[in-house]
């Protein structure tokens, strides 16, 4: 299925809002080109669903709406992490680009680079301001519309992009902080993530959101519950690759707990 194709399904269950409104903007030349309502199945999707594929669209649209509505999502905030400092870097536009050739396909790599310079566009015409309202407005409907760990799942996804150039600029830790903060995580979530790969103890206490100073029993608390909220189950519904994306995640969270516990002599 393409990028087009899912973007589609999703603008079919959207209620409205802010990102309904940024989809309605920035999506229909895309649709235009990509989603066909009466093709919405491949000759290869309905050999896999077999001869009654045509007739099981609205299911799978029910059932893709979540995974959708993530992805979408994802894209509207990738765009403003991105340009959150003025600057459209390569090498943050090519994270994402690998991460569509990986998951879906190179037509969803082109649709996906397309869906993001209509972004850039609509900024420019927006202005940053109203940009920057909109943004917060659609933080705060996902607040709402998608679970705390899901939330924490995307913003994982933009640290990576964030940090894909080898530096996080200052306004890109705003912008991520606001993002946290909209959508009701902790301010400090953005920070956690980022410290995410490190292979230094003090990378190990920024994952766990801890300073050296917390105790030993802190230190289990903390564990415990970004184990609990960042376990890979929680977001097995948006898609196997985004559940592998997950579970790369919380090796790396179970990583920083082991470096600490090393470095304390705990059990």
């Amino acid at each position: 299925m393409t990028l087009g194709k899912w973007i589609g399904g999703f603008l079919g269950l959207l209620n409205g809002g802010p990102l309904g409104m940024l989809a309605g903007i920035v999506l229909g030349a895309v649709l235009d080109s990509a989603f066909d309502e009466k093709n919405y199945f491949t000759d290869a999707e309905k050999r896999m669903y077999g001869p009654d594929a045509d007739n099981q669209t609205e299911e799978m649209r029910e059932r893709d709406g979540e995974r959708n509505g993530f992805l979408f999502s994802l894209m509207v905030l990738a765009a403003h992490i991105i340009h959150a400092d003025g600057r459209i870097m390569h090498s943050e536009m090519e994270f994402v680009r690998l991460f569509l050739r990986q998951n879906f396909s190179a037509q969803a790599e082109a649709e996906g680079e397309g869906i993001l310079l209509k972004l850039f566009e609509q900024k420019k015409r927006m202005g940053t301001a109203q940009w920057n309202a909109q943004i917060s407005a659609v933080c705060r409907q996902l607040a709402f519309a998608m679970p705390r760990e899901q939330r924490l799942q995307l913003v994982a996804f933009l640290c990576e992009i964030a940090k894909a150039d080898g530096t996080v600029q200052p306004q890109e830790r705003e912008a991520l902080q606001q993002i946290c903060l909209n959508m009701r995580l902790e301010a400090g979530t953005a920070e956690q993530m980022m410290g995410l790969g490190g292979q230094t103890v003090d990378d190990a206490y920024k994952v766990l959101g801890l300073t050296p100073n917390a105790t030993d029993d802190e230190v289990r608390q903390a564990y415990k519950k970004m184990a609990r909220e960042n376990h890979p189950d929680r977001v097995a519904s948006l898609g196997e690759d985004i559940r592998r994306a997950a579970e790369r995640k919380f090796q790396e969270i179970a990583d920083a707990k082991d470096r600490i516990y090393k470095a304390r002599g705990m059990k």
